[in-house]
C-alpha cells in the first residue's frame, strides 16, 4: 500500500495517529526519569500541561502509569502527584538460549527483573527441537511466576548465539544448528503448553546483539574506573564462543543482512586451529571459554566451574592460568585494535565470561590496543577497555525489548493490559 498522497509527500497525521504518538511520548518520558509529575512532563516534552493531563488519565487508566503520592517544589503552588510506570500490567519476556545454559527472564516495565530461572545443560549436538521444548517449558513457568505478581508477559524474544535472520538461526557453529526456524518452534512449544492463553508473539535475535543494548538500557555504559557514560561502544561477550556487538549513538548497528558483529570469528592466525564455522585461526580459537580452559591445561567442557577455577588459579599466580589469559588477552587486543580504527567507539564492553577475567586480559589487551590504534586515544588504563556491568545480559536485554515495544505504542497493547 502506498503511504504517500499523488503530490508525494507523506499523509498528514490525523488526530488520532497525533495522540497515540503523545502517549508514548509521556509513557516514555516517566519511564527515562523514573518519576515525574504532570506539570514536570509538560516541560520536558513541549506539551500542554491540560494536554498531558489527559494522556496521563488515559495511562492511568489502561494501567500503565501509577500515581505514588504527592511531591513539594518548594515553590508556590498546589503540590504535584508524583508518577511511575506500573508495577503491574505489560511486561517482556526473554529467552536466552547459550551453549551450556537456557536463561529466562520477565521484566516489568520499568525494566526491572521480576522472575529469572536459568537451566545449566549442554545444548551442543541436541536436536533444536527440543532445546526449544525446554526453553518453551521454562518459558510456561516464567509465565506462571510473572502472573502471580500480576504481569503480563506482551512477548516472547529470543537470544540465541549465531546468525539470526528472518525468525530463523541460519548458522549457530558452537550449538550445530543451521537454518533452524527458531520463532515458529519455540512459538508452536509454548503455545502447545498454554493452549487455553493467547498466544505471545516470538521473535528472535542475537544474543551479542541483546546483551549490548541490555549494556546501553542497563548498565549505563560507565564501567572501568567510573568511566562517563557512553552511547557509541563495540560489545564483546564471552562464552564458549565469542560474540560482538556494535551500538553506535544509542543504536544497534546490524549491517545489511543483520549479521554485522561477529568479531568472535575475524582471523587471527589462517594456520591456526579449525573453528566451527569451517575457518581457521578465528579469534574464539584463541580467547573463547573452551580455547582459554584448554590452554590453562582445563578440562574445556568444564563450562561455568571450568572458568570459575581458571579464576581461582589466576589469582593464586599459577603459571599457566597467567599464561593462558595474557596470551588470549594479547589476541583480544590485536582483533580489537582493528575494529577500534575502523570504527572509533568510545568504549569495548567485555561481557560473558570475560568480564570476571578482566584483571588478567586487559594488560595485554591494553597494550595491543595502544600499540596499534592510530588515533592515540587508546592508552593503559585510560578506562576505554571496559568490563561490562553485571546489571544486564542477553536475557534481560531480549525481556526489556518487548518493554521497548509497549513503551514506543502503548494504545497498541491497550487491549491486553485491561482485557
Amino acid at each position: 500500500m502506498n503511504s504517500t498522497n499523488p503530490s508525494g509527500t507523506p499523509p498528514k497525521a490525523d488526530k488520532a495517529t497525533v495522540r497515540r504518538h503523545n502517549l508514548s511520548l509521556v509513557l516514555t518520558t516517566v519511564h527515562d526519569e523514573g518519576e515525574a509529575t504532570r506539570a514536570g512532563v509538560a516541560s520536558r516534552v513541549g506539551l500542554t500541561r491540560a494536554a498531558v493531563s489527559s494522556l496521563v488519565d488515559q495511562l492511568l487508566t489502561d494501567g500503565f502509569l501509577t500515581e505514588w503520592g504527592k511531591t513539594f517544589s518548594g515553590q508556590a503552588g498546589r503540590p504535584g502527584t508524583v508518577l511511575k510506570v506500573a508495577r503491574s500490567g505489560p511486561a517482556g519476556l526473554g529467552v536466552e538460549i547459550n551453549i551450556d545454559y537456557i536463561t529466562v527472564c520477565v521484566v516489568d516495565l520499568a525494566g526491572t527483573g521480576r522472575v529469572r530461572l536459568v537451566e545449566r545443560m549442554d545444548n551442543r549436538g541436541v536436536a533444536p527441537a527440543v532445546v526449544l521444548a525446554q526453553a518453551a517449558r521454562m518459558a510456561a513457568r516464567a509465565i506462571e511466576s510473572a502472573a502471580e505478581q500480576e504481569l503480563r508477559p506482551v512477548s516472547a524474544e529470543l537470544a540465541l548465539p549465531g546468525l539470526v535472520s528472518g525468525g530463523a538461526v541460519r548458522q549457530a557453529p558452537n550449538l550445530g544448528w543451521n537454518r533452524v526456524a527458531v520463532e515458529g518452534l519455540f512459538a508452536q512449544a509454548l503455545t502447545a503448553l498454554r493452549p487455553a492463553q493467547r498466544a505471545l508473539p516470538v521473535s528472535a535475535d542475537n544474543e551479542a546483539n541483546l546483551a549490548a543494548m541490555a549494556e546501553l538500557w542497563f548498565g549505563g555504559c560507565a564501567g572501568g574506573a567510573g568511566g562517563p557514560r557512553v552511547s557509541s561502544f563495540l560489545y564483546l561477550t564471552g562464552e564458549v564462543g565469542i560474540g560482538g556487538a556494535l551500538v553506535l549513538n544509542g543504536r544497534l548497528l546490524r549491517g545489511a543482512h543483520g549479521f554485522a558483529g561477529e568479531i568472535g570469528h575475524v582471523v587471527v592466525d589462517p594456520a591456526g586451529p579449525e573453528c566451527r564455522c569451517g575457518a581457521r585461526g578465528c579469534l574464539e580459537q584463541y580467547a573463547g571459554q573452551a580455547a582459554l580452559l584448554r590452554t590453562a591445561g582445563l578440562d574445556e567442557a568444564a563450562g561455568a566451574a571450568g572458568v570459575a577455577e581458571l579464576e581461582r588459579r589466576a589469582r593464586a599466580g599459577d603459571p599457566a592460568a597467567l599464561a593462558a589469559l595474557e596470551g588470549a588477552g594479547r589476541r583480544l587486543g590485536q582483533v580489537l585494535s582493528g575494529a577500534v580504527n575502523l570504527i572509533d567507539p568510545d568504549a569495548v564492553m567485555l561481557g560473558g565470561v570475560l568480564r570476571g577475567l578482566m584483571p588478567w586480559l586487559a594488560p595485554a589487551a591494553d597494550r595491543e590496543l595502544t600499540a596499534r590504534v592510530v588515533s592515540g586515544l587508546w592508552t593503559p588504563g585510560n578506562g576505554r577497555l571496559r568490563a561490562s556491568s553485571s546489571s544486564g545480559d542477553a536475557a534481560r536485554g531480549a525481556a526489556a525489548r518487548g518493554v521497548r515495544e509497549v513503551l514506543a505504542d502503548p494504545a497498541a497493547y491497550a487491549e491486553r493490559v485491561t482485557g
